[in-house]
């Protein structure tokens, strides 16, 4: 599975020619038959969810941009219900597509 730098482009500015990453566009992710909602409990981390639900701890962001969580922390607070996207290869392909 996808990286969410993945798609991401290396720029270098002209003055001082250091490289950087291109910001990342996300698709949005509307709710849908196939998603999962899960309570967090104390020992959840997106990126722990990621690999239980869809074996790749690098798509913690699916589920950071389905629940709009942009604090950038992997924690998740306890009692916290989430939505896990169930159309995962959708979700990917969109990414592609806004990123090309």
């Amino acid at each position: 599975m996808a990286s969410r730098y993945t798609y991401s482009k290396t720029l270098t500015t002209n003055e001082t020619k250091k490289q950087y990453l291109e910001s990342t566009l996300y698709p949005q992710i509307k709710p849908t038959n196939d998603d999962i909602y899960v309570i967090a409990t104390s020992s959840d981390r997106l990126d722990l969810l990621a690999y239980e639900y869809y074996g790749d701890k690098n798509l913690w962001w699916v589920i950071a941009v389905a629940n709009n969580l942009n604090d950038a922390s992997l924690y998740i607070e306890t009692g916290k219900q989430l939505r896990l996207p169930g159309n995962v290869s959708t979700i990917i392909s969109n990414l592609e597509k806004i990123n090309k």
